[in-house]
């Protein structure tokens, strides 16, 4: 069975965050059990199974994601790696549109003709909450507002600047216990001329993810934060991750285009 790994949100090999993609041959999905050991065995932050659907329906592929440790109802990068492979096998022509049924619904990705794969999720608007206790102990620096995102299920902090997030080493274990998916720590660009308008990472221990290098989901609720605070609907967010990844980010109403590119560096045979 072939398997890919896949570079997302970068235009380059060893960035981004990885994901593989295993694009199943049969309309059919394997044993659960056997896909998430699959995941486990790779240890990337996200393993994609993905097959193909009869014509004329809702959709063209059902899609599922699996971390090491669990399924989740949402994954950006492992979705745009999996356009990507689609893409490298003729089955995304520039231009095209491949529809993934999902548990979070109907999710599209688009080739642009000019490169990149634009995704299009649904928004995760931030709700101001109260600070909760413990997160600031968790993460060791001071939290200025929290967020809580819905069904996306993980909670939004803004900390001081750009360097505070850069310079984070939270407790792992104590964001575990914090009751979220995870945690997406965010601030402003200190410099947007540098490329860039907001700065993030994303810490999601309690599925198996210490740090998630770049996170395409987190920037659905990031991109409507960032948007009202900025006044514009088009921004590129760097996730500042040791890999790091640039995803540039279109509000559409209740819709959220991400944007990035993706680079295949391992093509082979998963042989059990």
């Amino acid at each position: 069975m072939r398997i890919r790994i896949i570079d997302a949100f970068s235009d380059r090999p060893f960035a981004g965050n990885q994901a593989a993609v295993c694009l199943l041959d049969r309309p059919e999905w394997p044993a659960d059990g056997w896909m998430q050991q699959v995941a486990a065995e790779l240890n990337l932050s996200e393993t994609a199974f993905a097959h193909p659907l009869p014509a004329g329906g809702a959709a063209d592929w059902a899609l599922r994601w699996f971390t090491p440790a669990v399924e989740v109802d949402l994954c950006g990068h492992a979705t745009l790696a999996t356009a990507h492979a689609l893409h490298g096998d003729g089955a995304l022509p520039p231009g095209g549109t491949v529809r993934f049924a999902t548990r979070s619904g109907v999710l599209t990705a688009r080739a642009a003709p000019g490169g990149g794969l634009t995704l299009d999720f649904p928004a995760a608007p931030a709700r101001p909450v109260p600070v909760p206790e413990g997160v600031a102990a968790a993460l060791g620096v001071p939290v200025t507002a929290a967020y809580d995102t819905g069904a996306l299920g993980d909670l939004l902090v803004e900390v001081a600047d750009e360097a505070t997030v850069r310079a984070l080493a939270p407790d792992l274990a104590a964001v575990a216990r914090l009751g979220t998916r995870g945690v997406i720590v965010t601030a402003a660009a200190e410099d947007p001329a540098a490329g860039h308008d907001y700065v993030s990472r994303f810490f999601a221990p309690a599925v198996g993810i210490a740090e998630d290098p770049v996170t395409g989901s987190a920037h659905t609720a990031l991109a409507p934060l960032w948007s009202a605070r900025l006044g514009r609907t088009d921004l590129t967010g760097l996730q500042a991750s040791a890999r790091s990844g640039l995803v540039r980010t279109a509000l559409r109403g209740d819709r959220v285009l991400l944007t990035g590119d993706a680079v295949t560096v391992l093509d082979g045979e998963l042989r059990r």
